[in-house]
């Protein structure tokens, strides 16, 4: 059982690292439009200060507020964990990772952050630790009004997006292609990692096993 728990933990952290690496990276890429959440953020970042990560963080916070006083129940270890590491990591590869120069190298470096997007949700998602504050948040609203997980989603989005727009942040094709195009990346990489979960699952067990025997 502690062995499992390792393991869930492990692909949530790991899913996080990989998910903040990736928003780091079109961050970089921002000539090209960055996603709408992020948009938000890098506006708030330009016309407040602090630091994206953090604002990730604030906007997270209220969103779990939000969240738990209308269901009336502590949000789980999962949403705020997953709301505190994804900003640190954000601003930890936000400082580490250089300038980048140019059209072509902007785009190389987008491409990878969306595909690493994909990815890094599926690595947490496969540890069912809990969602984080936004999906938890638009789960919320598809409880309540019955209305369609996708329409609810591109909702929010869209409306965060108009909000980031008027603060500033960089909009482009880019902010599009994560808006619509996430999903499809997420329709591979979610079965994907939870395969993958499952192996190594099996291959745990399968050592205790054979630990026991001796």
């Amino acid at each position: 059982m502690r062995r499992e728990w390792f393991l869930r933990w492990s692909f949530f952290v790991f899913g996080l690292m990989i998910l903040a690496f990736g928003i780091s990276l079109t961050i970089k890429g921002k000539q090209l439009g960055i996603g709408p959440w992020d948009v938000f953020h890098y506006g708030l970042f330009l016309k407040l200060g602090l630091s994206i990560g953090t604002w990730s963080i604030i906007s997270g916070c209220l969103l779990l507020l939000i969240s738990s006083v209308i269901k009336k129940e502590w949000p789980k270890i999962g949403a705020l964990l997953n709301m505190v590491f994804l900003g640190l990591f954000i601003d930890f590869f936000n400082w580490l990772l250089p300038p980048v120069d140019g059209l072509i190298g902007e785009s190389l470096v987008y491409i990878i952050g969306v595909i690493l997007l994909g990815y890094g949700i599926g690595l947490y998602v496969s540890a069912d630790l809990g969602a984080g504050p936004r999906d938890h948040f638009m789960l919320l609203i598809v409880e309540k009004t019955g209305w369609s997980i996708p329409w609810v989603r591109n909702g929010i989005e869209i409306i965060i997006f108009l909000i980031g727009w008027m603060l500033g942040g960089p909009v482009g094709v880019g902010t599009v292609i994560i808006a619509f195009g996430l999903g499809p990346i997420l329709g591979i990489s979610i079965p994907q990692c939870k395969k993958l979960y499952s192996l190594c699952l099996k291959q745990e067990t399968s050592t205790i096993t054979n630990t026991s025997i001796r």
